[in-house]
């Protein structure tokens, strides 16, 4: 699991045999988030508050190039 980077203990981290379309998982606690990197779409959300999807999404958003451009390195893309 590579991770991409962590902010306010929320690890933004791709599964090593993760697949199209550019996405990113989210990990905190016992909770989970998946969502779609362009445009920003959550597939599934296990556990995280209202508030924390907020924060959640401000971070991808701010950070979607870094995203794209980590999944097609680690994807050889």
């Amino acid at each position: 699991m590579p991770t991409i980077f962590v902010f306010f203990g929320y690890r933004f981290l791709f599964y090593s045999n993760d697949h199209e379309p550019v996405h990113v998982h989210v990990v905190k606690d016992d909770c989970e988030a998946k969502y779609n990197v362009e445009p920003i779409v959550q597939v599934y959300n296990h556990g995280f508050k209202n508030r924390e999807i907020a924060i959640i999404e401000s971070i991808i958003d701010e950070n979607k190039e870094i995203i794209i451009e980590r999944w097609k390195n680690f994807f050889n893309k």
